[in-house]
């Protein structure tokens, strides 16, 4: 009796002892995969100027927060982890600010009166485009971490297109003198700025991991 029990005794303290290994790969490919649907919103959003996809994005807010808790807690509680515990935190702090960010523009947007332009549209693709190459750079980090560093760059490339736009967005903005529009509008431009620099850090982060694993 004791040789079969034995074992099972055996297994049950050393998982107490050496817990399981979360898998950090699945929870980060998870969330990026949110994020790109609160980005595919953000761009329908600017599409149409639809309040019903804006209530969306105010959902996906309250959803992100729970995927982000969900992982930092996970992280909290692992005894070991398959990559930098200061990356996974990087990467799961940046990837739910990118959501906020989000949440903010709509918001800010409907209680400001501002409709979408085509500025806004345009940032929100590129931020899209680049939402899409971290889900699928984060995703590959379990099997094939080199091939992820193009996603990286993918990532990037995006957020300083962005960033070219949101430059011709103002320069554009500031030239006559309804001066209150102009403030309102450049809220909205820096609110998707600053979602493209969380998603530049995000594209960083996993720069850092593929260096560490390859």
């Amino acid at each position: 009796m004791s040789e079969v029990t034995s074992p099972s005794v055996f297994r049950r303290l050393f998982d107490r002892v050496f817990p399981k290994m979360p898998d950090f790969f699945t929870l980060l490919t998870e969330q990026c995969q949110h994020v790109g649907i609160t980005a595919g919103r953000l761009v329908e959003f600017m599409e149409t100027g639809d309040a019903t996809v804006g209530q969306l994005i105010r959902q996906d807010e309250h959803e992100a927060d729970r995927v982000k808790i969900r992982n930092l807690h996970t992280l909290n509680e692992a005894f070991s982890t398959p990559i930098d515990r200061e990356d996974l935190y990087r990467a799961i702090i940046d990837l739910d600010e990118i959501v906020n960010y989000c949440k903010t523009t709509v918001s800010e947007m409907e209680v400001l009166g501002l409709a979408p332009d085509k500025h806004c549209l345009e940032m929100a693709m590129h931020i899209k485009l680049g939402t899409d190459a971290l889900s699928q750079g984060y995703s590959r980090l379990a099997k094939e971490p080199a091939a992820a560093a193009a996603d990286a760059d993918a990532a990037r490339k995006a957020e300083r297109r962005v960033e070219k736009n949101y430059r011709r967005a103002i320069a554009e903005l500031f030239v006559g003198d309804d001066y209150i529009h102009m403030f309102k509008r450049r809220e909205i431009y820096r609110h998707l700025s600053n979602a493209a620099d969380r998603m530049a850090n995000c594209a960083n982060t996993l720069h850092d991991i593929i260096v560490k694993m390859c």
